[in-house]
């Protein structure tokens, strides 16, 4: 299998995005890479696998490798004889944020007709943004933690008791996260948060709350992972998950009866299922009281929370061969040729 490694992205969660595609060479063992490079400002770039690490971007120095185009097909380099293109088979998204989870990249990738795995468009839309998650998950009958939004422009005012959680709507990684414990502190987490957005989502903090993630994507069957107990402090900071998204050794599988991880299989289903069919993606679950809440949607998950599966490269080819495509659509010009012959023109 040749997969390309698409990562970087104009995003604050560009640096994250090295970290897992770094990890991919440790977890993908038996593929062929190939790594193309977003750039902040957004140029392609093809990175030497053999070269591949941190110091390579934070230096500059990928600005020493070969830029890359995009036409129809692919990625190309274009020299002073022709354009050579990039071989690969299938590309890998893990561009996290920006460009890489809210659609664009997706987009482009449908466009330029380039078999990738990651969400479409529509899911994408749908799980960047963390309102629109609530939307969707309540018309599928899965039920989520309790909400109220805000806007930059809307008045700092909230109804739901202390303490809450102020996340920005469209961010990962915690970055732009704050507890707020008592109303003297809500003003500075706001000021924190709208850095980064301009709409936030507020929520309860419930103190203790069970957490569970459950990851997989759906081939010829579903694929699900083992159902992982984050060891959690009071949160996990952006430098907690930064380092976390480097893990290529699989977790343990939660202590918790069939009954319980029946339920988080089932709310996981019903958000995949189809929208985010050609992806993997990670659903972060509470469980109040038995009853199980849709936290987040991870549209790309840190490494690809690989080290949730006992068979990630395995599940990665049977993916790879699943994929959805476009219908095809033949444009023949009848419509028009046939006014034109209405009015006497050839």
């Amino acid at each position: 299998m040749k997969l390309a490694i698409l990562f970087g992205g104009s995003s604050f969660e560009h640096e994250i995005s090295i970290v897992s595609a770094i990890t991919m060479k440790k977890v993908l063992k038996k593929s062929t890479l190939t790594y193309i490079f977003v750039s902040a400002d957004r140029k392609f770039y093809l990175i030497d696998t053999e070269k591949i690490n941190s110091k390579l971007f934070s230096s500059g120095e990928y600005k020493k490798s070969k830029e890359l185009t995009l036409k129809q097909g692919g990625f190309n380099i274009d020299g002073m004889f022709g354009s050579k293109s990039v071989e690969f088979d299938v590309a890998l998204n893990l561009i996290h944020g920006r460009d890489g989870e809210d659609g664009k990249i997706s987009s482009m990738m449908a466009f330029f007709n380039i078999p990738f795995i990651s969400p479409r468009m529509e899911a994408s839309a749908l799980s960047y943004n963390k309102l629109y998650t609530k939307f969707l998950a309540e018309s599928l009958g899965v039920k989520t933690v309790a909400y109220e939004y805000l806007s930059k422009s809307d008045e700092r005012k909230i109804t739901m008791d202390y303490p809450v959680i102020i996340k920005p709507v469209r961010l990962g990684s915690s970055i732009g996260v704050s507890i707020v414990k008592e109303a003297s502190e809500l003003d500075y987490a706001l000021d924190v948060a709208f850095e980064f957005d301009t709409e936030v989502i507020v929520e309860p903090f419930i103190q203790g709350v069970k957490e569970y993630n459950q990851a997989g994507c759906f081939t010829s069957q579903w694929e699900l992972s083992i159902i992982e107990e984050p060891n959690k402090e009071e949160f996990l900071d952006f430098e907690k998950k930064y380092m976390d998204f480097s893990r290529d050794s699989q977790v343990m599988a939660a202590d918790i009866d069939q009954a319980l991880a029946l339920k988080i299989q089932n709310s996981f289903k019903q958000i995949y299922n189809t929208l985010f069919a050609g992806s993997i993606i990670r659903c972060d679950f509470f469980v109040v009281d038995g009853e199980v809440l849709l936290n987040e949607i991870n549209p790309i998950p840190g490494s690809m929370a690989n080290y949730l599966f006992s068979d990630f490269e395995g599940m990665v080819e049977r993916l790879c061969r699943t994929l959805p495509k476009e219908q095809p659509i033949s444009v023949d010009y009848k419509y028009i040729h046939s006014i034109q012959s209405a009015k006497g023109k050839a």
